[in-house]
């Protein structure tokens, strides 16, 4: 027999079109495992939109004079612009829909999370190889969740647009609105999928992303707090350099600006192609920015867990520290003089009159950024506190426990760089906001301790989720990632309870209230060594259950 016989013939390379093949396979299997997850957060970012804000604006401020008014307060304090956006008339609809502008925010963290679970996390954990080793095609896994995303976004804004209609507000408000809130995820979304080529780690793409996120409101906050508002005129030019700020420019009921989704939409389909392109140049498993390698004998801090643990986490650590460092200089840079932007319109001079002076607009400012720096360092106290899952579920705790390293040693290792790791970058933030400020004002000795006073203050809550994560991972290990779910009920529950009527219990439930603290305030002793009694009690019950349960 000749050898020409027994020669395979060559496989054929695959046509172009396979690449997407196995898509719709991936995507009802995205959908099976986001069965609970996705139509949960769907809901939560439409339906309050009726119910909620424009129900209680209609209750509350039931005639123009009323709305006119609060208006006028609202064009008053910088602070409230900064958190929420520009209002740009005393109309139901536009009154109503102004505090739902940080919904655009909301909704990027759920895509952002969906696209790296069913892309980066698939390649961390192997299962995409996997899966491309039948016949399943290089794009299939990147289309299918980008799909999930997308179809969330838009049903997301289909829901809110038709509860909308339902109301007293015009139809073409309500629809500029659906559109913009369905955009901001859209474009987040595409964002992910770039971050998720980027990183061989789902945490390192996640923090990619949401360090994007982060940068995006920080323009738009810091745009729209030095705005100059006393007539909404619009916002500054930072704002046009985020896409949170673009949604916020289409203007439901205030003109409707259908023109300014042409830049979501080009931004989108720009990052989407991008996320292709840099897929098809790398391979899988891997990322575009390359792994360093290691030194050929390691340094002696890796001879114990702790070293090993700010080996691991150093990376992420100081991105996030930077990110949060750089919002609070703009805050330290916009803070001072911010009484001057109210104009000259004589009602909200008495309304700032009433509150306090200006000195109080500024007060109010910095306590409420601090609280949004806080959300901030929550979100890294989640990620640092969620390695002790990831470890586990890679096998490399049980590698590290079969040498003489302890679970509570092992863990306590860990914990430490959640605890100790948004602590410093709260007390970084505090420093640079307090100089900047006090700089600016002239007064550095009196700024300082009290822009500090509103960072130490947080701690308590932040570390809160770093303790809420250690107790779901050492009592129910599979729904550890379930304390991403715990913050984005806490930051609702700020952002929605004032205006939702939900009792006050129930506001109560959300830790950062309790630790906010306007300066010139007394400092909230009680309610900062409750907290810190709830955050010790969660550790100890995490870590006793870690010590009697099997590794997974």
């Amino acid at each position: 027999m000749s050898t020409a016989t027994l020669t395979r013939p060559a496989r054929a390379p695959r046509a172009a079109a396979s690449n997407f093949t196995g898509t719709v396979g991936l995507l009802r299997l995205s959908l099976r495992r986001d069965r609970i997850v996705l139509p949960l957060w769907v809901l939560l970012l439409s339906l309050p939109l009726s119910t909620v804000y424009v129900g209680s604006i209609a209750s509350i401020y039931p005639d123009q004079a009323q709305r006119a008014a609060f208006v006028a307060t609202i064009t008053g304090s910088p602070a409230q612009r900064a958190m929420y956006g520009e209002i740009y008339n005393d109309s139901l609809g536009a009154v109503g829909i102004w505090k739902a502008g940080v919904f655009h925010a909301l909704i990027a963290v759920a895509v952002i999370l969906t696209v790296i679970r069913h892309t980066r996390v698939e390649e961390e954990s192997g299962r995409a190889e996997l899966l491309d080793s039948t016949v399943v095609g290089r794009y299939a896994g990147l289309t299918a969740a980008l799909i999930v995303a997308f179809g969330a976004s838009i049903a997301t804004g289909l829901i809110g647009t038709a509860g909308l209609f339902g109301t007293d507000v015009p139809r073409s408000g309500s629809l500029a609105f659906g559109l913009a809130l369905t955009a901001s995820g859209v474009v987040f979304a595409a964002v992910a999928a770039v971050a998720a080529q980027l990183s061989a780690g789902a945490r390192t793409a996640r923090g990619i992303a949401f360090g994007a996120l982060g940068a995006a409101f920080a323009l738009r906050a810091v745009g729209d707090a030095g705005s100059g508002s006393a007539g909404g005129s619009g916002p500054g030019a930072l704002s046009w350099l985020s896409p949170l700020g673009w949604s916020l420019q289409v203007r439901p009921y205030a003109g409707d600006r259908w023109w300014v989704l042409l830049l979501h939409l080009t931004a989108a389909t720009v990052l989407t192609a991008a996320a292709y392109a840099l897929l098809r140049r790398r391979d899988v498993g891997a990322g575009l920015i390359a792994e360093r390698l290691g030194p050929p004998s390691a340094a002696p801090a890796l001879g114990g867990p702790f070293g090993l643990s700010w080996r691991l986490q150093r990376a992420t650590l100081v991105a996030w520290a930077i990110g949060i460092c750089l919002y609070a200089l703009l805050i330290g840079s916009v803070v001072h003089g911010i009484g001057d932007e109210i104009g000259d319109n004589a009602t909200v001079r008495e309304i700032v009159s009433r509150m306090g002076g200006t000195q109080a607009l500024e007060d109010s400012f910095v306590a409420i950024a601090f609280t949004m720096l806080a959300v901030g360092a929550a979100a890294l106290a989640v990620s640092s506190a969620l390695r002790l899952h990831s470890e586990e579920n890679a096998q490399h705790t049980e590698t590290v426990l079969a040498g003489a390293v302890g679970r509570t040693r092992w863990a306590a290792s860990h914990l430490t760089l959640a605890v100790a790791g948004p602590a410093v970058t709260m007390l970084a933030a505090g420093l640079v906001a307090g100089l900047t400020y006090g700089a600016a004002a002239g007064d550095v000795s009196g700024k300082l301790p009290d822009v500090m006073a509103a960072a130490v203050t947080q701690l308590p809550a932040i570390w809160m989720l770093a303790a809420v994560t250690v107790a779901l991972f050492g009592l129910v290990p599979r729904f550890t990632p379930v304390a991403w779910g715990v913050l984005v009920a806490f930051v609702a529950l700020y952002l929605l309870g004032s205006i939702s009527g939900f009792p006050q219990w129930v506001l109560n439930l959300q830790p950062f209230t309790h630790a906010q603290r306007v300066p010139g305030t007394e400092f909230p002793f009680a309610s900062v060594g409750w907290m810190l009694l709830v955050d010790a009690a969660l550790i100890v019950v995490g870590l006793a259950g870690f010590r009697r349960r099997d590794l997974r």
